[in-house]
C-alpha cells in the first residue's frame, strides 16, 4: 500500500487540507484532486474510484470529503482502515467539520496525518497516541526559554538591588543631616533594644548555633529566618522618586526590546503592601505557639531504616507589646529519646525543674512581630534519631516483576496507628514512557506526570479506616532499579514529642492572654531507597 496523498476537500473540488507523502510535482496533486469530484456519481454507495492510474479512496463527512489517493496496487482493506483511523482523527482537532472549521485547524490536521502515515504507508498507531505525539514538547524550546527567562530574572535583580542601594545611601544621608538627637530619638532607639536581645553567642551541642531573638537573626537547620526584610525604597523620602522612575524607564525599554524579538516576558506583579497583609496567613489571636516536626527518613527497599530523623521547634509569636511580659508553660510528653535544647536567652533552670519557658531577665519581654514577620520567634528545639523500623509513620513495599513483555509492579503501603496522615503523595519514578501506565488496582488517586515520568500515588487521609492500601500498574520491561528512589510527602496534625503549650503565665499581674496552638508534622525528606 502507498498513500500519494491525504486531503480534505470539499464537493465542489475545492482542497481545504492536503498532505503529500511521496515525490510528485504539485501540479501533478492538484490535477488529480481536482479530477474527483467529476469521478463521484450522485447516488452511488461506493467508497473508491478507480481510473488508469490511481484510486481514490473516500468518505462523506457532512458537507466535505475526507479522501485518499493510492497507486492501484495498493491493498483496498488497508486503504479503508487508514481512511477509517483519519475520519476519527479529523474531528478531534477540527472544531466544525465545515469548510471555516477545517481550515482554521489545517496545520494542526496536517501534523497529525504525518503521524498516522509515513512515507506513504499507515503507521501502527492510535487516534490517543496520534494526539501524543502532536502534544510533544521541544526540550531545546524549554531549555532556550529557560536561559532567557533566567537572564531577565537576573537583569532584574541587578535593577532591584542597585535601586535598593542608592536609597539606602540617600536614606542614611538624610539621617546625618538631621543629627544625632533625632537620630536617637527615631529609628536608633528601637535599633538598639533589639540589638541588646539579639542573639549570635553559642554554638553548642549537636543543634548549632542559637537563632536570635532580634529582627537579624543567624541560626542553623534549626533555625526560622525571617524570609525578608522591609525594602528600603519604602521608606526612601519622595525626593529620590525621579531616579526610581529613570530606572523603571530604562527596565521597561530592556523588556520591550526583549519582547520585539520575539520573547515571551513574564513579568512580576508586586502586590501592594495592603494586599499582602491581608494574603497572608497573619495570626489574629494575641499570642500564637507552634510545635513543628520536619522528618528526615531514608528506608530500604528491602526493609529497614537506614536513616531516621525528627528536628522540632516551638515558635513563638506575639501581637501586641503589652502582651510580651510573659512565660509559657508547656508538657513534654513521655517520649525519653526526644532530646530538648533551650534558647540560650532562656532560664534552663526554669525549664528543667518546672517546664516553663521564661527569659533569664523576668523583667525583660519577648519580641513582637516587628516588620509582620510571620515566623515567630524559637524558644525550644528538640531532636530524636532512631533505627526503630516500628515507629515509621509509612512504609512502602514494592515488588517489581517482569512477565514476558510486561513489568507487573505492585505497591503497598502501610501506616502507623500513631497517626492520621493527610495529603499523601507517593512518587513513583518510571522508564521514559509516551503514554501513560496501565494502572489495573489503586485505592486513592494516581497521576502520571510524563515530563519526569513519574507516578503518583496519592491519598487524601490515612486514618483507622485505611491503615494499608496497595497499587498494581504495568510497563514495558525494565530493571527494577529504576522504580527507586521512591519519594513520599504527608502531614499529620500530631507529633513524635508529643509536646502540649498548657498555659500562659503573666509576669505583670492579671488575667492571661488568649493564645493559640499549631501542630503538624511535615515531611521534609522522606525516601524508600
Amino acid at each position: 500500500m502507498v498513500v500519494l496523498a491525504a486531503s480534505i476537500i470539499s464537493k465542489s473540488g475545492k482542497a481545504l487540507v492536503s498532505r503529500q507523502f511521496v515525490d510528485m510535482s504539485r501540479i501533478r496533486i492538484e490535477g488529480l484532486l481536482a479530477a474527483f469530484p467529476k469521478l463521484v456519481g450522485v447516488g452511488k454507495q461506493h467508497t473508491y474510484v478507480e481510473t488508469e492510474n490511481v484510486r481514490y479512496v473516500y468518505q462523506p463527512i457532512e458537507a466535505l470529503y475526507l479522501l485518499l489517493v493510492t497507486n492501484k496496487q495498493s491493498n483496498i482493506l488497508e486503504d479503508l482502515e487508514t481512511l477509517r483511523l483519519l475520519s476519527k482523527i479529523v474531528p478531534e482537532y477540527s472544531p466544525s467539520l465545515d469548510e471555516e472549521g477545517v481550515c482554521k485547524s489545517a496545520f494542526e490536521l496536517i501534523f497529525a496525518f504525518d503521524e498516522a502515515i509515513s512515507l506513504g504507508h499507515k503507521e501502527s498507531v492510535s487516534v490517543t497516541q496520534v494526539k501524543q505525539y502532536c502534544e510533544m514538547e521541544s526540550h531545546e524550546e524549554k531549555l532556550h526559554k529557560l536561559v532567557m527567562q533566567s537572564k531577565i530574572n537576573e537583569t532584574k535583580d541587578v535593577m532591584k538591588r542597585k535601586a535598593s542601594e542608592i536609597d539606602k545611601s540617600k536614606i542614611d544621608k538624610n539621617r546625618g543631616d538631621k543629627g544625632g538627637f533625632m537620630s536617637s530619638m527615631g529609628s536608633g532607639r528601637i535599633e538598639n533594644s533589639f540589638s541588646e536581645m539579639s542573639l549570635t553567642s553559642g554554638s553548642g551541642g549537636g543543634f548549632g548555633s542559637g537563632s536570635g531573638f532580634g529582627l537579624t537573626t543567624e541560626g542553623d537547620t534549626f533555625s526560622n529566618k525571617p524570609k525578608g526584610r522591609p525594602s528600603a525604597s519604602a521608606t526612601a523620602p519622595p525626593k529620590g522618586l525621579g531616579m526610581q522612575l529613570g530606572k523603571t524607564k530604562r527596565a521597561n525599554q530592556f523588556l520591550e526590546s526583549l519582547k520585539a524579538e520575539g520573547e515571551v516576558i513574564l513579568e512580576d506583579v508586586q502586590p501592594s503592601v495592603t494586599q499582602s497583609r491581608t494574603s497572608a496567613s497573619a495570626p489574629t489571636n494575641p499570642i500564637t505557639l507552634t510545635v513543628e516536626e520536619k522528618l528526615n527518613v531514608t528506608l530500604k527497599r528491602d526493609g529497614g531504616v537506614s536513616n531516621f530523623d525528627v528536628q522540632g521547634t516551638l515558635l513563638l509569636q506575639i501581637l501586641n507589646q503589652e502582651d510580651a511580659l510573659i512565660q509559657v508553660q508547656i508538657e513534654t510528653g513521655d517520649n525519653s529519646s526526644v532530646l530538648f535544647k533551650t534558647h540560650p536567652n532562656i532560664n534552663k533552670e526554669l525549664f528543667s525543674n518546672e517546664n516553663i519557658l521564661g527569659l533569664k531577665d523576668p523583667n525583660r519581654p519577648f519580641p513582637t512581630n516587628q516588620g509582620g514577620d510571620t515566623a515567630g520567634v524559637g524558644l525550644l528545639k528538640w531532636r530524636m534519631q532512631s533505627m526503630d523500623e516500628s515507629i515509621v509513620p509509612l512504609t512502602i513495599n514494592c515488588w517489581p516483576s517482569v512477565s514476558g513483555n510486561e513489568t507487573y509492579v505492585s505497591l503497598e503501603y502501610e501506616a502507623s496507628s500513631m497517626f492520621d496522615l493527610r495529603n499523601v503523595v507517593i512518587s513513583v519514578p518510571l522508564p521514559a514512557l509516551r503514554e501513560a501506565p496501565s494502572v489495573r488496582q489503586v485505592d486513592g488517586e494516581w497521576r502520571f506526570d510524563s515530563r519526569s515520568s513519574v507516578l503518583e500515588w496519592s491519598i487524601l487521609l490515612i486514618d483507622n479506616s485505611n491503615r494499608s492500601g496497595s497499587m498494581e500498574f504495568v510497563v514495558p520491561p525494565v530493571d527494577s532499579s529504576v522504580f527507586f528512589p521512591i519519594s513520599i510527602r504527608f502531614a499529620a496534625a500530631s507529633t513524635f514529642s508529643e509536646l502540649k503549650v498548657l498555659n500562659i503565665l503573666p509576669l505583670k499581674g492579671g488575667p492571661a492572654p488568649k493564645f493559640a496552638q499549631r501542630t503538624q508534622l511535615i515531611t521534609e525528606n522522606y525516601q524508600v531507597v
